[in-house]
């Protein structure tokens, strides 16, 4: 709150009030649109616009003229990732399974329709090959054809989960993927009830993964975690992966839930 010394911002208030307006999962919003969300004049929206685009806060897009979040949001993004308490409970832990199983082992949040990596945990045993896709800690994925995006969705409520996938583009990314939203929401049902998800091909061809929830001190699902096998390393089934992995990631899940003060349901 403003004080007597007048040591609060007004415009630093308002400049970070129209980044905010991002966080709902909308990408990319107009001038007009973003004036009415921070109750602002039009012609004042647009120096603020202005300003945090040229500090490369905000970017614009050339042909629908509207703005969507710049590179040093990203930035400040991934430091504030590599500042997380969960990362930091959770990596012994993935690195510990990683080197149990010999396969890479990932966590990620929900960030609208997108999983991002917070941690990703390479093994240490030799003669393991890495499966890469190019992934790092705050790479993004869409949710809906990932094992941790599945497991995160399966656990918002049907009103959250209603308003997320209107933001999604169901397209086919491999041989598996769903692209029917009622067939979708089906299998997130079923995730829902069995607490493991599946990528069977979903997201690459050949790329099989299975992710299980981290809950937080109230329940919810806060983060997943996955293990990832390619098709062609030892030919692993999908219920191969299942019941030679799945035990074992839950039970990092259940270890890492109790550090953080969660509680399974």
């Amino acid at each position: 709150m403003p004080d007597s010394r007048g040591s609060y911002s007004q415009s630093l208030e308002r400049g970070l009030a129209i980044l905010s307006a991002f966080a709902d999962g909308k990408s990319v919003r107009g001038v007009t649109e973003l004036a009415g969300i921070v109750e602002l004049t039009t012609s004042t929206a647009q120096r603020y616009v202005s300003t945090l685009a040229k500090l490369g806060y905000l970017e614009q897009d050339g042909q629908t003229r509207k703005y969507r979040l710049g590179p040093r949001v990203v930035d400040l993004g991934l430091a504030a990732i590599n500042s997380m308490e969960l990362r930091e409970i959770a990596a012994p832990y993935l690195q510990q399974l990683s080197d149990e199983t010999g396969y890479t082992v990932n966590m990620a949040i929900l960030d609208g329709p997108e999983v991002v990596y917070i941690e990703r945990c390479r093994t240490t045993r030799a003669g393991q090959r890495e499966i890469d896709l190019n992934l790092h800690v705050g790479a993004r994925l869409p949710a809906y054809c990932t094992s941790m995006g599945k497991v995160l969705l399966a656990n918002l409520a049907p009103d959250v989960l209603g308003r997320v996938l209107d933001e999604t583009d169901l397209t086919r990314r491999g041989p598996n993927t769903l692209t029917d939203r009622g067939a979708l929401i089906r299998e997130l049902g079923r995730v829902k009830k069995v607490g493991i998800a599946i990528n069977n091909e979903e997201l690459s061809y050949g790329l099989r993964s299975i992710a299980v929830p981290v809950h937080g001190r109230g329940g919810e699902a806060v983060a997943a975690i996955n293990l990832a096998v390619h098709r062609s390393m030892g030919a692993l089934s999908v219920k191969d992966v299942v019941s030679r992995f799945g035990p074992l990631l839950v039970r990092t899940a259940a270890r890492i839930s109790a550090r953080i003060g969660g509680r399974l349901e």
